[in-house]
């Protein structure tokens, strides 16, 4: 008989084969990726682009603050 150790006592396994819902799974989690990616970019992209745009702009005077504020109507005073 032979003596038992570790390497021959326990069978090596390779690792499992890719079950078709693995392979869904590892395609979609690319895919989601590689859109989170994209959008990121893109996002970051128009964001610089709109603080450029703010810096570049003159700042408006508001018109706002020189109104007169309006006195209510159809309060009478006696």
């Amino acid at each position: 008989m032979t003596k038992h150790t570790k390497n021959n006592l326990f069978k090596v396994y390779d690792s499992k084969p890719e079950t078709p819902m693995d392979k869904t799974t590892r395609v979609v989690r690319q895919m989601v990726d590689e859109e989170t990616k994209q959008r990121d970019a893109k996002n970051s992209r128009l964001r610089n682009a709109r603080l450029e745009r703010e810096a570049n702009t003159p700042p408006e005077t508001t018109a706002t603050s020189a109104r007169k504020k309006r006195s209510s109507r159809g309060v009478s005073k006696r």
